[in-house]
């Protein structure tokens, strides 16, 4: 099984280099001309945009082919009162340019809308709010020019002190969403309240690839071990909207996030760095029939745990353990 390893986000390697500058609104009111103030904001997503393009070039020369872009490229993009602004044609151009570097490297990209975007909620504004953020999430991947195997992870959200409810509330809202937004979605279970079998049964139902936090699930299950729960993770990322615009040839392969516990009295909470036991025990258990898997690492140093992790796994070269390159490794079952 060959494991690709990717990062979040921001690099703690490369100085300077922040994807995610931004803007408050009270900063963005102050300032008396209107037009004056969105070319900042205009501006600041450019800088955001061409650190993302440093990043992705730091990551090929490292080896990274799996990355997570901030969801925070343009400030206040999604902001009832902005709502008459459309930065994507001011953007045309470092939105395109991040876009030809992924596709001409190959790269897996994803974004990860924030805890606000929630589908199973019971309050209209919410849902209308929700929606509204995955469609900017889906402009952003449109005008990169990325095609429907970059995806958009989200959890399924609250229970609302009635947890069926609301997992039918969320299955009838994502079966009513466009198109364009279902074939990017994948579902991840949560550390608190939706575990990974409930979330399963959801992208099950509804034909959505499921990541699988293997973090959360450790301190949120009913009991079952991840490797368990496995082989049908995988049939999810066999779905129409798994593999939309991948190649026969070439399909999408199901992605993870690893991450390891801050302390033993803030088990929910993400490390530095992911220990590496544990992930290779299951990557081990799940390598008999996984071709390939890839693998978000949510440590809190990003891509400087990512190349820690990585001289971990050295030292078990020759115990199943085979290092491809900066970034991969194969596990022979």
């Amino acid at each position: 099984m060959i494991v690709r390893f990717g990062y979040v986000a921001m690099s703690t390697v490369i100085d300077n280099a922040s994807p995610s500058k931004t803007m408050t609104l009270k900063t963005f009111n102050g300032i008396a001309d209107r037009e004056a103030a969105i070319r900042k904001l205009e501006t600041i997503a450019g800088d955001n945009l061409h650190n993302t393009l440093r990043l992705l070039r730091h990551n090929v020369g490292n080896d990274i082919q799996v990355y997570r872009f901030s969801s925070k490229l343009i400030p206040l993009a999604t902001h009832e009162s902005l709502s008459d602004w459309n930065p994507f044609e001011a953007l045309r151009e470092p939105f395109a340019a991040v876009g030809e570097y992924v596709k001409e490297h190959g790269l897996r990209v994803s974004f990860h809308p924030d805890h606000f975007t929630v589908l199973s909620t019971p309050r209209p504004e919410v849902l209308k709010s929700s929606i509204r953020d995955l469609n900017h999430h889906v402009a952003m991947f449109d005008a990169m020019g990325l095609d429907a195997r970059a995806k958009n992870n989200i959890h399924v959200g609250g229970a609302y002190g009635d947890k069926p409810s609301a997992g039918a509330r969320f299955r009838e809202n994502v079966a009513a969403l466009p198109e364009r937004i279902k074939q990017r979605l994948t579902f991840e279970n949560d550390d608190k309240t939706f575990n990974a079998t409930e979330t399963l049964e959801l992208c099950e139902a509804l034909g959505i690839p499921m990541v699988l936090d293997i973090h959360h699930q450790w301190v949120n299950n009913e009991g079952e071990s991840p490797a368990e729960l496995w082989p049908r993770i995988l049939a999810t990322w066999q779905t129409p909207y798994a593999q939309a615009d991948s190649p026969v040839d070439d399909p999408l392969p199901p992605k993870i996030h690893a991450s390891s516990p801050k302390s033993a009295s803030d088990p929910r909470g993400h490390a530095d760095h992911v220990i590496v036991l544990p992930l290779l025990e299951f990557l081990r258990s799940i390598a008999p029939i996984t071709d390939r898997v890839d693998v978000m690492l949510e440590a809190k140093l990003k891509d400087g745990a990512l190349f820690a992790l990585m001289e971990d796994l050295a030292r078990y070269q020759g115990d199943g353990v085979e290092i491809l390159d900066g970034a991969s490794v194969r596990i022979n079952p």
